[in-house]
């Protein structure tokens, strides 16, 4: 009897278990799902999360992509990481579109039809006198009278365009003193009309390889520091891709520079471009090789990209020694040296990692080496984006 009871006994505590397991093993999940997506210190990281000693907490720890993606609007020690750079490309998404918008479009004789009237009401003494404050080479007065008269006569004349050339110079884009000038002081319409007809804009192809350069570099980056913590797989995946990035923004950081200073040298253009291009390469081809990750490569890795960088040198004292006389060689060669100076100081401080190596857990969250890497980064990348505007002014009126 007794041994029936207390066969009734555990019969009833096994059903009573039962009863109770799922409400327990609910309570368990969502406790396991609160302790996992914790914030973890540098000893529990696995091998591959383990890369700077001196920052000590605060790390993710594979974590499913779904809170590693949503950990963008969360603090941890790779929230500014993720925010400098990604911040950092819709800079330069906003400038791409502003240069785009920017450049002068040409317009077919089909446009001048309007252009009689206009002119008919334009005072042609006082737009030579606008023109004279930008261009004191504009050829003389007579000219415009010509212009005027043959437009009257016949507006689709192809003579027109040579007119033109003689009373306005042959290249100008919006951005430049020139144009500011006209707008201001003669009438809006005479300058929209006459403005489009002039422009002979260079080409702009190594300007957007620039800008798509920083653009890939830095989502890339953003990226890579968003979702590496979610395995190792990902983690290697994105590391290469982050490396490309870099390479990529060097090699195409050449792009503007060398195109438009040796463009009337096309074999110099062609042989440092064609350098550039091939380092870019060969540097994301050695990335793809595990050891290049590993932290002990750390400063084989910032000199290898700083030297990808410094090879820049050969192409600006190349410039300078062509084009001393021209102060938009000067000019250029000015944010070159900024924006190298920018690039080096970032690629010091990721090497050393100051100033987290010198305090420990004082830089986990803000201010440590990463971080500043980022930011001077953003700063090199918008310095050469000034000396890129300074060129496309330069050959749009010059040409070669």
């Amino acid at each position: 009897m007794g041994k029936g009871k207390e066969k009734l006994t555990g019969n009833g505590s096994r059903e009573d278990n039962e009863l109770l397991s799922p409400s327990k093993e609910g309570k368990g999940k969502r406790l396991w799902k609160k302790v996992k997506y914790q914030l973890v210190e540098y000893h529990s990281l696995p091998g591959y999360l383990k890369d700077n000693e001196y920052i000590l907490g605060h790390y993710r720890a594979e974590w499913p992509l779904k809170q590693a993606l949503l950990s963008i609007f969360t603090i941890h020690n790779e929230t500014l990481n993720v925010w400098t750079h990604l911040i950092g490309f819709f800079l330069f998404l906003a400038l791409t579109i502003y240069t785009a918008t920017k450049v002068p479009k040409v317009v077919d004789l089909h446009s001048l039809q309007n252009l009689p009237d206009v002119l008919r009401k334009a005072d042609l003494h006082k737009l030579q006198a606008e023109l004279l404050t930008c261009l004191p080479s504009l050829p003389y007065m007579p000219d415009l009278h010509k212009l005027r008269d043959g437009l009257l006569r016949s507006p689709s004349n192809w003579h027109i365009i040579d007119l033109l050339h003689n009373c306005l110079p042959e290249r100008f884009s919006h951005s430049n003193h020139t144009d500011v000038c006209v707008l201001r002081s003669v009438k809006e319409d005479v300058a929209n009309i006459l403005a489009p007809l002039l422009v002979r804009p260079i080409t702009r192809w190594p300007f957007y390889a620039f800008l798509g350069g920083a653009m890939f570099c830095l989502l890339a980056s953003s990226t890579c520091h968003l979702l590496s913590c979610h395995s190792e797989r990902l983690s290697y995946i994105m590391l290469r891709l982050d490396y490309a990035g870099i390479a990529a923004l060097i090699s195409t950081s050449f792009y503007p520079p060398v195109y438009y200073s040796f463009m009337c040298y096309p074999f110099f253009c062609n042989l440092y471009l064609g350098f550039i291009t091939l380092l870019g390469i060969g540097t994301i081809l050695g990335s793809l090789l595990p050891v290049f990750q590993t932290p002990e490569y750390r400063v084989i890795r910032a000199s290898l990209f700083f030297g990808m960088g410094l090879s820049g040198a050969v192409p600006i004292l190349h410039k300078l020694v062509l084009f001393w006389h021209q102060p938009e060689a000067l000019h250029t060669t000015g944010y070159e040296l900024l924006m190298g100076i920018f690039y080096g100081i970032g690629a010091l401080v990721y090497a050393m990692r100051v100033p987290e190596r010198w305090m420990p857990g004082k830089f986990d969250i803000a201010g440590h080496s990463h971080q500043l890497f980022h930011v001077l980064v953003v700063a090199g990348a918008y310095t050469h984006y000034r000396a890129g505007l300074v060129y496309l002014r330069w050959r749009d009126l010059q040409g070669c």
